[in-house]
């Protein structure tokens, strides 16, 4: 599921193992968008301890590694959607459990993202299962709505609504919208085999909308589509969350730890499927670089793992939550935002941010 980022021409493999010294230091390397199928494979095929090894120690220079962001996602409108993922309990096109409802109002929404951050979470995200946008005017002006209330409570905000023009993103981030959540899914080569009702570029063209008008970006994969280990990889997203449908453990952490490589200053989101993980196992992915979760009573249509669970786990690991907007890469697209604290300006005035 690893795309290949401009890459033009192979270069040089280089292992970076447990007993090299050989990995760049914060200070000298450079943004790297030119990894190639070849390298990201050597990578994710390395011994799993020299790899998670490699993967802690980018986390450690880019990232600060005892930090995890709790985010909450709420289904605003569930079920009913025309596309035919062929994973997603909330298409129309096949029979499932999931009932289909209409948009909810402003206010239920609000009553949940205040819970949200009185119990620590501070990203609170909302979905809605539609293909896009197009003859809802109203349900979007009851979104804009949604957006600058909760970005209102100091929170970061996150929307996935399907497909944007790059008129409704600029209207989202006029609204104060923090992220916009778009998957991928899978790998181009496999995308057809997943998903017939829209393209791979229809895809890739909502995540450039969104660029486009200054909104970070959260897109990442669905692991156990069937895809191949040496799929694909997106271009660098402020945020990637892995989803893990029934995969082996193995190759979850794998995936955590290339990505991390890759990806040193993006923020890597453990989420559907965290809840059947033990508590051992979730602190083996927050080794090799997952550094946000999903928390709260549910995660779209699955279950989720409650707030005080993954506080007291947060505490027994010495982990602690990361406040909005302290994400360097969220807060560099938020410098022209009036509304945030004077104490996050600072930090982004004190320092610059490593790149890889």
């Amino acid at each position: 599921m690893f795309r290949s980022l401009a890459a033009q021409k192979s270069l040089p493999v280089r292992r970076y193992l447990a007993t090299h010294a050989s990995i760049p230091s914060a200070s000298t390397a450079i943004t790297r968008h030119d990894w190639t199928r070849h390298e990201i494979q050597d990578l994710y095929e390395s011994p799993l301890m020299d790899l998670v090894f490699q993967a802690a120690s980018v986390h450690r220079k880019f990232q600060s590694p005892n930090k995890i962001q709790l985010c909450t996602l709420m289904n605003i409108k569930t079920g009913g959607c025309t596309e035919d993922c062929s994973y997603c309990s909330q298409s129309s096109r096949y029979s499932t459990p999931t009932k289909a409802s209409r948009l909810l109002e402003i206010e239920p929404v609000l009553e949940a993202a205040r819970k949200a951050k009185e119990n620590g979470s501070t990203r609170f995200c909302m979905g809605a299962a539609w293909r896009d946008l197009a003859g809802r005017k109203r349900g979007f002006e009851r979104i804009l709505e949604m957006v600058r209330e909760v970005r209102g409570m100091g929170m970061e905000v996150c929307t996935t609504l399907g497909m944007l023009s790059p008129d409704q993103a600029r209207q989202l981030k006029e609204a104060g919208l923090t992220a916009y959540n778009h998957n991928l899914d899978t790998s181009r080569e496999f995308y057809p085999q997943v998903i017939t009702s829209r393209s791979y570029d229809e895809r890739l063209s909502t995540i450039d909308a969104v660029r486009d008008a200054g909104i970070s970006v959260c897109s990442g994969g669905i692991l156990g589509l069937g895809e191949k280990d040496e799929d694909d990889m997106p271009e660098h997203p402020e945020s990637f969350p892995v989803n893990a449908l029934p995969v082996s453990y193995h190759t979850l952490v794998r995936t955590i730890a290339t990505a991390r490589i890759v990806l040193p200053t993006t923020i890597i989101r453990l989420a559907a499927g965290r809840n059947t993980m033990a508590e051992s196992e979730q602190a083996m992915c927050f080794m090799a670089g997952a550094n946000a979760v999903f928390t709260g009573e549910q995660m779209l249509t699955t279950p989720c793992s409650p707030w005080d669970e993954d506080k007291a786990m947060m505490d027994r690991w010495g982990l602690e939550g990361m406040q909005s907007f302290e994400q360097d890469n969220v807060a560099r697209k938020e410098r022209s935002a009036t509304d945030l604290p004077k104490e996050v300006h600072a930090k982004e005035d004190a320092s610059a941010v490593p790149s890889v």
